[in-house]
C-alpha cells in the first residue's frame, strides 16, 4: 500500500493548511497505527494465483506427454498414407507441443520473486509465452498452406485412404482426451472471494496458457475430424484433392481460434483496462466511502492475464480518518472487484480536480 500527500504547491493557500494538518495527523498517529496494524490488510496477502499456476503447469505437462505420443503416431501414419492433411495435423500438434513447453517455462518464470529491476516480478512471462506459441502456430500453418498449394499445382495428392482413416481416428481420440484434461484439470471457473457478499472474478478462471493450449487442442480436434471426413471422401469417391483442401480449411480455423487470445495478449501489453472491469463502477463505490469528497486519477491495468494493478487519488473532506479511509478503499477494490495490487493516495479536497480533464479522463 502506498500513501502519499499532494505537495502544497499544487493547491491554494487555504488548502495548504489542510495539507499540513493532514500530514501532522499522520505523524501523530504513528504509535496508534502501529498498535492497530492488524486492523489493516497486508498488501501481499496470499492468494490463489500461485496455486492456479502450479495446477496449470501439471496439466500442461500431462498434455505435453500425450502430445509426444500423438505426434509420433501421426507422423508415421502421415508418411505411410502419403497424406498432407495428416502431416498438417501432426505439424500443428508439434507446434502445440512447443507451445506447451514454452508455457510451462513461462509459468515457472511468473512465480519468480520480484527484483529491483523487475518490480512487478515475471508475471508477464506467461503473456509472452502465449504470444510466442501463437506466432509459432501461425508460421507453421503458413508453411503448410504453401505446401498444399504446391501439391495442387503439381497434382501430387495420391493417398492411402485406409491408413488415413485409422490415423485420423487415433487423432480424434487423443485430442478429446487432451481437451478433457485441459478443461477439467484446472477447474472450469474460479473466484477470488474476500467476504460474504462480494467477490472478484479472474476472467474465466483459467490460466492464460491453459486457455491457449485448449484452443490449440480444439483446433487439432476439428482438424482430426476434418482428416477423418477427407479420408472417407477419398475412400468412397476417389477424390484425392480433398486432402490438400483440408489444409486450407484448417488454416482458417486456426486463425479464428487464436485471434481472441492474441487480442487479450495485446491488451495486456498495452496496459489496457481488463474487459471484465468497469472503472465507473469502481469510482462510484469509492465515492461512497465515508469522508471521500472526490475520486480522480483512477487507473486499472493488467500486469499479467491473472494479475491486475490499481491506483487512485482520493480527496478527503477531513483528515480525521485518513488511514481508515485508505484501508477501506484498498479492501473494497481487492475484495469487491478482485484487484491484486492497490495503491491509494489521499489528499485534501480541491474542487478544481473535478474540472481537470487530466484527472477525470479515465471514466
Amino acid at each position: 500500500m502506498t500513501i502519499s500527500l499532494t505537495p502544497p504547491s499544487l493547491v491554494g493557500d487555504k488548502t495548504n493548511s489542510s495539507t499540513s494538518n493532514l500530514a501532522r495527523h499522520f505523524e501523530s498517529d504513528n504509535v496508534s497505527m502501529a498498535s492497530s496494524a492488524e486492523s489493516f490488510e497486508h498488501c501481499h496477502e496470499p492468494n490463489a494465483e500461485t496455486q492456479k499456476g502450479r495446477r496449470a503447469e501439471r496439466v500442461l505437462w500431462a498434455v505435453a506427454l500425450l502430445s509426444i505420443v500423438f505426434i509420433a503416431a501421426e507422423f508415421v501414419g502421415g508418411i505411410w498414407a502419403q497424406s498432407l492433411a495428416i502431416m498438417t495435423d501432426a505439424g500443428h500438434m508439434l507446434s502445440d507441443l512447443l507451445s506447451f513447453i514454452i508455457s510451462i517455462f513461462a509459468i515457472r518464470c511468473a512465480r519468480m520473486p520480484a527484483s529491483k529491476r523487475l518490480s512487478f516480478g515475471y508475471a508477464r512471462a506467461e503473456v509472452l509465452g502465449a504470444l510466442t506459441s501463437i506466432i509459432i502456430l501461425w508460421v507453421l500453418t503458413t508453411i503448410l498452406v504453401v505446401i498444399a498449394i504446391e501439391r495442387i499445382i503439381n497434382n501430387e495428392h495420391d493417398v492411402d485412404a485406409n491408413i488415413m482413416l485409422i490415423t485420423a481416428g487415433v487423432g480424434v481420440f487423443f485430442n478429446v482426451v487432451m481437451g478433457l484434461v485441459l478443461h477439467f484439470g484446472t477447474g472450469g471457473h474460479s473466484h477470488t472471494h474476500g467476504g460474504h457478499s462480494s467477490h472478484g472474478h479472474s476472467h474465466d478462471g483459467k490460466n492464460v496458457n491453459v486457455r491457449a493450449a485448449l484452443i490449440h487442442v480444439i483446433g487439432d480436434l476439428v482438424q482430426s475430424i476434418g482428416v477423418l471426413v477427407a479420408a472417407l471422401i477419398i475412400k468412397f469417391t476417389g477424390w484425392t484433392l480433398a486432402d490438400p483442401i483440408c489444409t486450407f480449411l484448417f488454416s482458417i480455423i486456426v486463425l479464428f481460434t487464436t485471434i481472441t487470445v492474441m487480442r487479450d495478449i495485446i491488451f495486456v501489453l498495452m496496459e489496457a483496462t481488463p474487459r471484465h472491469f468497469d472503472l465507473q463502477d469502481i469510482k462510484k463505490a469509492l465515492s461512497g466511502l465515508d469522508g471521500v469528497r472526490g475520486v480522480h486519477d483512477l487507473h486499472l491495468w493488467s500486469i499479467g492475464m491473472d494479475m491486475t494493478a490499481f491506483s487512485v487519488h482520493l480527496a478527503l473532506e477531513s483528515n480525521q480518518r485518513a488511514m481508515e479511509t485508505v484501508a477501506a478503499a484498498r479492501s473494497l477494490v481487492r475484495r469487491q472487484f478482485g484487484v491484486n495490487v492497490a495503491t491509494v493516495q489521499v489528499e485534501p479536497f480541491d474542487s478544481r480536480s473535478d474540472s481537470c480533464d487530466q484527472c477525470q479522463n479515465q471514466v
